[in-house]
């Protein structure tokens, strides 16, 4: 047993890392590198590296398992990848397609791995994901890198696990939105300031600043959430004195402006008439983008262009309740929550113990950093407005994890004090009472998994409460029991997840009925249920079959403020031409009853959130002469225009952007292309004109345009308007 040097307390999972790696001794060999590899710092136990090194390869495996199912996932993005790949000007500026028309509605860094990865290995669902799965690896490894350094490798590795086994970090590191990176470069920051605490170098708070300043690059404001808590830490607890600390802090702002500034800078200050519109603006602004409908926007719901925002403080919106317990309501819970409780209770009691320690306290600060960081993210997702989807809370995912895993390791090497033990047992109980009542939720699946996961928990839990008097193997054996428990829920829900296709644009994981906020998602069919009606009908709950909602109402068609979904039925993935009666494949296959709309084509919510099933028929009369055209078609709506893109592989120009209201192009700018046989067809029925908004607009005025001016195309279902005929 050795001593832990900052609070005198002793422990039993291996060596504390509190001291620096020791040095060789004069004369020492030098290990070879793989075994230093393999066998890790000379202090620690020799199973902690390899346990390490296994659960780095497990989450790999686990993450890349039924990767392909997926396909393009959201398609929205894998059409700015391929466009990225196609093109360089594409690949700085995230353009949607390589002609360059608009841009996705965020920064473009996150897509880099994903357009250099399909640069090599060319545009196919693993080139896509793989590298989302490297960031969730990298990911665990980070979080287990930081609880290990100040508490012990058993409690880095359960920092790791709890990790790796959230249902939503399973879901977001197989996927292709921006989550990922987001994820992994704040674990970075928190980690980065820990290392700052312990030893006062500048570096690592400019390291700090430079990872939060390139998250802004993958999904803007989210990225500076935790800077108060990080930066509160850094200036209380920093071992240096207190003008030192200030400017240290002033470098790693700058290192932050620099970072996340220097793309911003040129994109704002780069010609806008010779690169892309600003895809979810609406004045052809990043900057607007940011702090309006990616940035304030989201908090009080104030989103022009968007496709709703939510309800107050309170309140039940389009995105589902807010208010304190949100986290842990039928819409969010299944995703991230399993541990929540626990954690909590172990952030507390963590900050409790460590209360008498002096003002550098690394231990303290580590509780401080990572837990503030959950505290305060947490609390900005129960209260924003704007919208909100259950796949954002894998931002709380590392930070949770850390927690876990230090205050575990804390009060374990406390047991023998009885606080301790019961607070630790009283985590254990909360664990396993609130994975009851998730799995409880879901009552068809694993029925019998509840009952274990509640009589195991709270056989853990009274063992644990005498752990201090029981033999160690007798006390390691409560522990395993009450951590095979509190995983065992999050761990089934993330082999469903992994088990699943994922598209669209709004996933969710976990099986059938685990969440019932959101669009599309599970399966080619999609995850309906949003809560609250749209207009006239509800949008149907999650098991839609035929685009035929089994939850929700279904006699209405109408968004409020006039909008309407031209083109009719959303089954998730399968949509076709909006007759809203394609069958979802998907085990959560929710579908809008449909109508027709004029001419046909991908129905409203289809174009939004799912984008479109092309046919053969239809893909090869857009890959006539195609080499001959800028783009080979333009649709209104981002998803739609996706779906012909990636089936094709040729630029097709997205108008109005993800929405359908972003003013771009102008029908000014889109006669001047026609007129310059820039674009050869228009996809009929892909216009949206906003959920929330109206159907007017440059969008609406287009395809009005269009369809009285040129000649119709009757593919199969689909509709299409040669740009290249005139009307007879």
């Amino acid at each position: 047993m050795t001593t832990h040097q900052e609070d005198s307390r002793t422990t039993v999972w291996g060596p504390p890392p509190t001291a620096p790696p020791r040095a060789p001794e004069a004369g020492e060999p030098k290990q070879p590198a793989a075994r230093r590899l393999w066998r890790g710092r000379p202090e620690d136990p020799r199973w902690a590296r390899p346990a390490f090194l296994g659960l780095l390869a497990a989450t790999l495996l686990l993450y890349l398992c039924n990767l392909g199912a997926s396909g393009y996932a959201n398609s929205f993005y894998s059409a700015a990848v391929q466009a990225g790949s196609r093109s360089w000007k594409a690949f700085f500026f995230g353009s949607l397609d390589a002609g360059n028309a608009i841009t996705v509605d965020k920064p473009s860094a996150f897509l880099w791995p994903m357009e250099l990865s399909v640069r090599i290995f060319g545009l196919n669902s693993w080139a896509i994901l793989t590298p989302e799965v490297l960031m969730g690896v990298g990911a665990v490894a980070v979080v287990y890198a930081a609880v290990r350094r100040r508490f012990s490798p058993a409690a880095g590795l359960i920092a790791g696990a709890v990790l790796a086994l959230t249902p939503v970090s399973a879901l977001m590191f197989r996927f292709n939105n921006p989550d990922a990176m987001l994820a992994l470069l704040m674990a970075l920051a928190c980690y980065f300031v820990v290392r700052a605490v312990e030893d006062g170098r500048t570096r690592w708070l400019v390291w700090a600043g430079t990872a939060i300043g390139f998250a802004f690059l993958a999904k803007t404001l989210q990225a500076f959430l935790i800077l108060p808590p990080l930066a509160i830490v850094y200036a209380v607890c920093g071992p240096v004195r207190l003008r030192k600390r200030l400017g240290q802090l002033a470098l790693a702002t700058l290192a932050l402006v620099v970072s996340g500034g220097w793309w911003v800078a040129i994109v704002e200050l780069w010609p806008a008439s010779s690169r892309p519109y600003i895809g979810g603006s609406q004045n052809n602004s990043f900057l607007e983008l940011t702090f309006g409908y990616n940035g304030l926007g989201r908090i009080n719901g104030d989103e022009t262009g968007s496709v709703g925002g939510g309800g107050g403080a309170g309140g039940s919106g389009r995105w589902g309740a807010t208010g304190w317990d949100r986290m842990f309501n039928s819409e969010i819970g299944s995703q991230i929550s399993w541990l929540l409780p626990a954690a909590l209770i172990l952030l507390v009691a963590g900050l409790w113990a460590t209360r008498k320690l002096r003002r550098a306290s690394v231990t303290r600060a580590s509780f401080l950093v990572w837990g503030g960081s959950l505290v305060m993210t947490m609390a900005v997702f129960s209260y924003m407005a704007g919208i909100f989807h259950q796949y954002y809370t894998v931002a709380l995912a590392p930070y949770l994890a850390a927690v876990v895993g230090m205050g575990a390791g804390l009060l374990w090497d406390r047991r023998r004090e009885l606080w301790a033990s019961i607070t630790l047992a009283a985590s254990v109980v909360a664990a396993a009472a609130w994975g009851y009542a998730l799995l409880n939720r879901t009552s068809g699946y694993l029925p019998w998994l509840k009952w274990l996961v509640l009589i195991g928990g709270l056989a853990a839990a009274l063992g644990l409460v005498f752990a201090g008097r029981l033999s160690r193997r007798l006390a390691l054996g409560a522990a395993a029991v009450g951590l095979v428990a509190a995983l065992a829920g999050p761990t089934a829900y993330t082999l469903s997840t992994v088990d699943s296709a994922h598209t669209g644009s709004i996933p969710t994981a976990g099986p059938a009925g685990a969440s019932v906020m959101g669009f599309g998602g599970r399966g080619p069919g999609g995850t309906g249920g949003m809560r609250g009606g749209f207009g006239g009908g509800g949008m149907p709950g999650r098991q839609g079959q035929n685009g035929q909602g089994q939850q929700g109402q279904q006699n209405g068609n109408g968004f409020p403020g006039g909008g309407t979904f031209p083109g009719g039925g959303m089954p998730g993935q399968n949509q076709q031409n909006g007759n809203g009666n394609t069958q979802g494949q998907g085990r959560n296959g929710g579908g809008f009853p449909g109508r027709m709309g004029d001419g046909g084509g991908m129905g409203g919510a289809g174009g939004l959130l799912n984008g479109a099933n092309v046919s053969a028929e239809a893909k090869k009369l857009l890959e006539q002469d195609a080499s001959e055209y800028t783009w080979v078609a333009a649709s209104i709506g981002s998803q739609n225009a996706a779906s012909y893109q990636l089936t094709t592989g040729d630029p097709v120009m997205a108008i109005g952007g993800f929405n359908g209201t972003d003013p771009s192009p102008t029908l000014a700018q889109f006669k001047k292309y026609v007129a310059e046989g820039k674009i050869h067809y228009f996809i009929a029925g892909g216009r949206m004109g906003g959920m929330g908004g109206s159907s007017s607009g440059t969008a609406s005025q287009i395809s009005s345009w269009v369809q009285s001016t040129f000649k119709k195309v009757t593919v199969g279902s689909a509709t299409f308007y040669d740009l290249t005929r005139k009307a007879s």
